[in-house]
């Protein structure tokens, strides 16, 4: 079955504004995002912006590029016009992979599509990676996820979650009280890559934000509200970070200026 690569590109940031145009190595940030893109398996890959000036580098740079409405307040309703506006079939795949990802590794991408054939009851595919830093399960900033025997998600959240009641007993292990994570159960990080089916897109735009969303600050639970079902796998490679930072950005640059430079 064919996907298609949706990388949605937004010029404002709070952090790093005109983000996807930015140099690395001599070529756009989203250029490289883009090169990521179509070294997997997809058949199109479509950058979803609503900005001309991101519009005409990726023009230039021979990209396909969708104009989309810039009140979208998601990624998701961004992924849901692109996929409107293209017709895609209800069960055609949408993978979303985020415009700040320049070193993304394409493995990932056709991971996330395979498991939406693999697993029809599944709506949604996303991935994961083991937790070995006790700090990252009681980091706010690190979203946990809980997932059955099939890899279906029970639930997305900021906190530790299982809580080892056993272990922890009262408190959190950062206080004092015994550091370690239990032996028989594993905890994972959830890695923000999706894939859809278009049906999951349409409705999703139709859904009012989740109470549990809105708590937690987290949209995948907007879709486990509403019953559509969310596979979880762990990654088959390391995924490196995205920029959302300044020394995000010179990191990357570093990485692959060196990479350029020892392949000649």
């Amino acid at each position: 079955m064919s996907f298609t690569v949706v990388i949605p590109a937004r010029y404002a940031s709070s952090r790093l504004p005109g983000k996807p145009l930015a140099d690395i190595a001599g070529k756009p940030m989203i250029q490289h995002v883009c090169e990521r893109a179509a070294e997997s398996r997809a058949d199109r890959v479509v950058v979803a912006t609503d900005d001309d000036r991101i519009r005409t580098a990726c023009e230039g740079f021979g990209a396909e590029v969708v104009m989309t409405s810039p009140n979208h307040a998601s990624g998701t309703d961004r992924l849901e016009e692109v996929a409107r506006v293209l017709g895609f079939g209800p069960d055609h795949r949408v993978v979303n992979v985020q415009g700040d990802e320049p070193l993304i590794p394409p493995e990932l991408i056709n991971q996330v599509a395979d498991n939406l054939e693999f697993y029809p009851e599944a709506a949604i595919a996303t991935l994961c990676e083991r937790i070995h830093d006790p700090e990252h399960v009681f980091n706010p900033n690190v979203v946990k996820v809980v997932f059955d025997h099939r890899g279906i998600a029970h639930y997305f959240s900021r906190a530790p979650i299982p809580w080892a009641r056993d272990q922890w007993r009262e408190g959190t292990p950062l206080t004092g009280l015994d550091t370690a994570l239990p032996d028989n159960i594993g905890y994972f990080r959830h890695i923000g890559i999706y894939g859809y089916r278009a049906s999951v897109l349409a409705e999703f735009v139709s859904w009012a934000p989740a109470p549990t969303e809105v708590t937690e600050s987290l949209e995948q639970l907007r879709a486990l509200y509403n019953g559509a079902r969310i596979h979880v796998d762990v990654a088959a490679v390391n995924p490196p970070g995205g920029v959302d930072t300044d020394a995000d950005l010179h990191r990357v640059r570093g990485w692959l200026e060196k990479r350029n430079s020892e392949n000649g």
